[in-house]
């Protein structure tokens, strides 16, 4: 197997009791929902696509080619927050697609009930663009992604996860990630 290198980031106590959140993040075309699928299943934790959780007044926005800003995001934020609380509630771990760009949204996520992880996708933006450009019937454009990569900021010491930096296969990365998530 292609060894994927990450970069460890402030874990949580050993084996965090409760509900857990994995929060797959990264810009758009980076591969988050392929893994959190596949990782939702390994797990047995209940899958969300943050996609699912805009607005439509936020997708025609994206379509159209203009980037959402902060106030677009933070109802969008909010409801994931919200629904990773309600499943936290009756005893559900989840997995949950979202860019997840800045620190202050990563925040907003960590707010939800139970323990919150964040797997940082982050495939040479090369890789990133070709699959953006290659995909059908998806409301983010590929004319979208310089946004996002200016927009993105690195997880920081006191946020709990990693990144994956590689393009190898999901299967590859699924493992890894697995590997990654047990200690935490």
């Amino acid at each position: 197997m292609t060894e994927i290198p990450t970069t460890e980031m402030s874990p949580l106590p050993k084996k965090a009791k409760g509900p857990r959140h994995v929060v797959v993040m990264g810009i758009s075309g980076g591969g988050k929902t392929t893994l959190a699928m596949m990782l939702a299943g390994k797990l047995g934790y209940v899958f969300a696509e943050g996609d699912e959780f805009h607005s439509q007044a936020n997708r025609d926005k994206m379509h159209a080619g203009t980037p959402l800003d902060d106030d677009d995001r933070a109802p969008w934020l909010q409801s994931i927050q919200d629904w990773m609380t309600t499943e936290a509630r009756v005893g559900h771990s989840t997995v949950v697609t979202c860019s997840a760009l800045k620190k202050r949204y990563r925040d907003v996520l960590r707010g939800a009930e139970g323990t919150t992880i964040f797997v940082h996708m982050a495939p040479p933006v090369e890789l990133t663009a070709e699959r953006l450009n290659a995909r059908k019937g998806h409301y983010m454009p590929a004319s979208l992604l310089d946004s996002q990569v200016a927009t993105l900021e690195e997880l920081e010491d006191d946020e709990a996860g990693f990144k994956v930096v590689s393009a190898g296969t999901p299967t590859e990365i699924l493992a890894e990630v697995l590997l990654q998530l047990k200690d935490l």
